[in-house]
């Protein structure tokens, strides 16, 4: 008998009345929104400096991009030790130690401006992203945990809306502190050593500057969590029976269960669009339109406000209608407006660059939330393995910076169409799967 995809249908009323945040969880909920909104301010302050650290090194496109290699490599490298702290000191321990972790990294920048080497800077960026790793592992399935499991989904949404004001704090921070003081273009050639020396000081300090203030935001929320009383959270598998077994048989269980393992890859892939969109934008709009870097950062400040509000709108609209329903509709838009921009490099083709954002806002905390449920014990080191997924933001941009170098920046949105296309699949997937 041939499956079909159902159509979109309203939550049940019964679900609709289940309560978004469980008893006494709320100021904790409200807490980890915070940790959201920073991890939001820490990634997307390092995105523009793609285009900030190819202006001051004189580099390419493609050596730039070792930025985000270095962030979301972080990522795949520390969320498996971060499933472990979870695993054996629960969910809050975890979330402090990413914080803490992060803030270090955030302080680092203060000697690598300094010593004033590209190297210095990528080792700053990698232990700020290593403890936005083992946040984000442990923060995600905490917040799924936090309620009835027919909210989980919707819960994620709306703390995960969150995470585009941090991300709007962090490209503002960048367009008014830093890439303005980037905007001039130096003919290095006919620099002495020591002009060079002076001009890449004034340019790494104003680097410097906004990730010590973000070293204090993220102290500053260690303080807060560590002050919250952690509730007791249980995980059980979905069916009655005793599991027992160690490690291994949580690995089993995740390998065996295709739902999840297509999760991860959709999240990788969904990541490596969002961060190939919003590193090449700039470029994109240089194309498009011409101007400064200042100018592309005012239309990615554009693109995440456009993030932001659909983020919340997209948290209503799962509420009444299935969220993978809505993730297939906005995946395969997502594509047609990369190919619009790949053949219009003009202001339209602006405006669909800048419309990815929409399309953008559900993916990671439904794909997120999708792939976890029903997991049980396993989903502490599910939750690892979707973060280790975010190393998609590493590689893809990589392949994308290369074309950038080889053709042109709208020729290059090939590659995020391709990882909007798979996102569009699993979602498909899930709806033929439950159909």
């Amino acid at each position: 008998m041939a499956s079909t995809v159902p159509v979109p249908v309203m939550e049940p009323e019964e679900r609709q009345r289940q309560p978004l945040v469980g008893r006494g969880m709320f100021l904790l909920f409200v807490a980890l929104i915070g940790c959201f909104t920073v991890w939001g301010v820490a990634q997307d302050l390092t995105t523009p400096m793609v285009a900030g650290f190819k202006r001051i090194f004189d580099m390419s496109t493609f050596q730039a991009s070792l930025v985000q290699l270095a962030y979301f490599g972080a990522y795949f490298l520390l969320a498996l030790p971060a499933a472990f702290i979870n695993q054996r000191f629960g969910y809050k321990t975890g979330i402090l130690t990413g914080l803490l972790l992060a803030a270090l990294g955030a302080f680092s920048f203060y000697p690598a401006s300094k010593i004033m080497t590209y190297e210095a800077f990528l080792v700053a960026l990698f232990a700020i992203a290593a403890g936005c790793s083992i946040l984000e592992t442990s923060a995600n399935p905490y917040v799924l945990a936090l309620g009835p499991e027919e909210t989980a989904t919707r819960r994620l949404n709306l703390a995960q809306a969150f995470n585009p004001v941090g991300t709007n704090i962090g490209v503002l921070l960048a367009s008014t502190l830093i890439l303005p003081k980037l905007a001039d273009p130096v003919d290095i050639a006919s620099l002495t050593p020591e002009q060079l020396h002076v001009i890449r000081a004034g340019e790494l300090g104003a680097v410097m500057g906004p990730y010590l203030g973000l070293g204090c935001v993220l102290i500053a929320i260690a303080i807060a969590i560590a002050s919250q009383k952690a509730p007791p959270i249980v995980e059980e598998f979905p069916d009655a029976g005793p599991h027992e077994g160690g490690t291994g048989t949580l690995f089993r269980t995740l390998w065996h269960n295709s739902h999840y393992r297509y999760g991860v890859v959709a999240q990788f892939f969904n990541v490596a669009a969002q961060v190939c969109t919003w590193t090449y934008l700039i470029q994109y709009v240089q194309q498009a339109l011409g101007g400064s870097l200042e100018k592309g950062g005012f239309y990615l400040q554009i693109s995440l406000l456009v993030f932001l509000g659909s983020r919340f709108l997209m948290t209503w609209v799962i509420g009444r209608v299935r969220a993978t329903w809505v993730l297939a509709v906005l995946a395969f838009l997502a594509v047609l407006l990369c190919l619009f921009a790949m053949a219009s490099p003009n202001m339209a083709g602006v405006i669909a660059v800048v419309a990815l954002s929409f399309c953008l806002s559900l993916m990671f905390p439904t794909i997120y939330g999708v792939a976890l449920k029903g997991l049980g014990p396993a989903t502490k080191f599910g939750a690892a393995g979707l973060v280790m997924a975010i190393v998609g933001g590493a590689i893809m941009p990589l392949v994308q910076g290369k074309l950038v170098d080889e053709t042109s920046a709208a020729v290059s949105f090939v590659v995020p169409g391709v990882c909007f296309a798979v996102v569009g699949l699993y979602a498909l997937y899930d709806l033929r799967r439950k159909a």
